[in-house]
């Protein structure tokens, strides 16, 4: 029970990785934030880790709302009396459209980069003062190994996510907040059946020194990792779980 009597915000928690984590966190004892912008699966998730003996309250949020975020520390603290740790999963990633840098929509390509890159960002400004108030804490931002690869704007989120991660290391380590990211391949979520179908399984093929897709569930044991007191002395890295879809020296 690594995590009995913290609470830990999630954002994009009502499925997916980020329900996982959720669930594998309020199994460990913590008291989970199931954050998002999908209010029926985000109450569903909650009110299944509760079913399941563990503690938890769904916020709605938008990530890319500085109103959004302060509201949901608001209404963290009120409940919780305090946020130990953040996880920043919240994306567009499933009904993401396929399209180039230099053609795709400027309203969208916009939209798009306020959740996938900035809303990281937002979340931090705003979760990170309870965090330092609590003598320190840990935040995990979701990365993916598209931000070593060719994939369009989405990759481009993601390599500013692991930027922002070494950033954001450096700025908060003197207030004990550890910042690190998590680098997910190729893994079997409905989002990523919804992009990838049957191609998915070449990029195992081909790619994967382990030759199947990830998991879900590869991903939690990386999460508790690196916000659990294990990890005290790593911060500003990006972790890839992806069955050695990448090198790098």
């Amino acid at each position: 029970m690594r995590f009995s009597d913290k609470v830990v915000v999630v954002t994009g928690a009502a499925q997916g990785i980020g329900e996982a984590y959720a669930k594998a966190l309020a199994a460990e004892g913590a008291r989970v934030v199931v954050a998002d912008v999908n209010a029926e699966a985000g109450q569903q998730v909650a009110k299944q880790i509760e079913a399941d003996g563990g503690t938890a309250m769904f916020v709605p949020c938008d990530v890319s709302s500085h109103e959004s975020a302060a509201a949901l520390v608001d209404q963290v603290v009120a409940a919780y009396g305090g946020i130990d740790h953040l996880i920043n999963n919240a994306a567009i990633y499933g009904a993401m459209e396929f399209n180039l840098l230099v053609s795709v929509d400027w309203d969208y390509y916009r939209k798009f980069m306020s959740v996938n890159m900035d809303g990281a960002l937002v979340m931090t400004r705003a979760v990170y003062p309870e965090i330092a108030k609590r003598g320190g804490g840990a935040i995990v931002n979701q990365s993916s190994t598209a931000a070593y690869l060719y994939s369009g704007f989405y990759g481009l989120a993601k390599a500013a996510i692991n930027s922002l991660t070494q950033q954001l290391a450096h700025e908060l380590g003197g207030q004990r907040v550890r910042v690190n990211a998590i680098a997910p391949g190729p893994t079997a979520t409905e989002a990523t059946k919804i992009q990838a179908g049957d191609a998915a399984q070449d990029i195992v093929r081909n790619s994967l020194a382990i030759k199947r897709m990830g998991s879900v569930d590869d991903m939690v044991g990386a999460a508790l990792f690196l916000l659990s007191d294990d990890a005290s002395w790593v911060t500003g890295q990006i972790l890839a779980v992806d069955g050695g879809q990448t090198f790098r020296l």
